[in-house]
């Protein structure tokens, strides 16, 4: 598991030694003990691992989360299945009633270096309406009717909200110039969590709540306009070789006002340029 974080290791390095001179009817082995060589203390090394374990750092965490997702590969593996990911479900949305309006969804994302530089493109399929947002070059634009136009505050800032107050804000901290800060251990419900506060170069704040058992984002806080919202993770399962969520469901207070169950995601596909564009 994330253990091999933690292992401490030691580079032995050796002198070079004069070769011994060949003779035409034998070559001899020099088998002297190489000298300055150092020797690697067993002990010590486990010992600094199992320290490591009682009091990991941010930096830790977060590379024991990526590795863990990527399957033992880390985010080597993560760049190279998820280029592309096509994901198809179903989406309950809290109306301007409060009631919950369902739709089905697919949502098209192309990689790119960093979070915000990447394409996304989501579309919802409701009972009275079919729409699409876009993200692309760090900006918000709909879709209607095959129509470029404005959304809604509130959808364009939820959708935005996906994006960089989601599991990848953690998984790609590195790349996204983004801070941690490791603030301790919680535990709820029998399960310990270690707490680590992810912060992007413009200063949002995301804070994840990651198991200290399994290495998995069980859920995240973040704050919008002075509103608290957490988003909870479940149905983990395997995906082309790397670890994903099936089901996410986002809370104001107690509250549910979004919950999605994904059917199929699939990576890697190719994708055609044109649906994240504008016309």
């Amino acid at each position: 598991m994330a253990l091999v974080f933690l292992v401490a290791g030691v580079v032995v390095g050796q002198q070079p030694t004069a070769q011994p001179t060949v003779q035409p009817t034998a070559l001899k082995e020099d088998k002297k003990p190489a000298k300055d060589v150092p020797k690697v203390d067993k002990k010590a090394s486990e010992a600094a691992a199992k320290e490591a374990l009682k009091n990991p750092t941010a930096e830790l965490v977060a590379e024991s989360v990526i590795y863990i997702y990527g399957l033992g590969g880390g985010r080597a593996v993560l760049n190279q299945i998820r280029k592309t990911s096509l994901e198809r479900g179903k989406i309950s949305v809290a109306n301007a009633e409060g009631k919950m309006d369902q739709a089905n969804y697919q949502r098209w994302t192309q990689r790119a270096e960093t979070l915000g530089k990447e394409k996304i493109r989501l579309d919802q399929e409701f009972p009275t309406a079919r729409y699409a947002l876009v993200f692309n070059d760090q900006k918000i634009f709909g879709i209607l009717d095959d129509q470029v136009c404005v959304p809604r505050e509130d959808a364009s800032k939820a959708f935005e909200n996906q994006i960089i107050h989601g599991m990848e804000a953690l998984l790609r901290y590195k790349e996204n110039g983004s801070k941690l800060e490791l603030i301790g251990k919680e535990k709820a419900l029998g399960v310990e969590y270690y707490i680590l506060d992810v912060t992007d170069d413009q200063t949002r704040k995301t804070r994840f709540y990651i198991s200290a058992k399994s290495y998995r984002i069980m859920m995240l806080d973040y704050e919008e306009a002075s509103v608290k919202y957490r988003r909870k993770f479940y149905d983990y399962n395997y995906a082309q070789g790397t670890l994903f969520p099936f089901k996410t469901t986002l809370f104001v207070g107690d509250k549910i006002v979004e919950e999605t169950e994904v059917g199929t995601i699939t990576f890697g596909q190719k994708i055609d340029e044109a649906m994240f564009s504008a016309g």
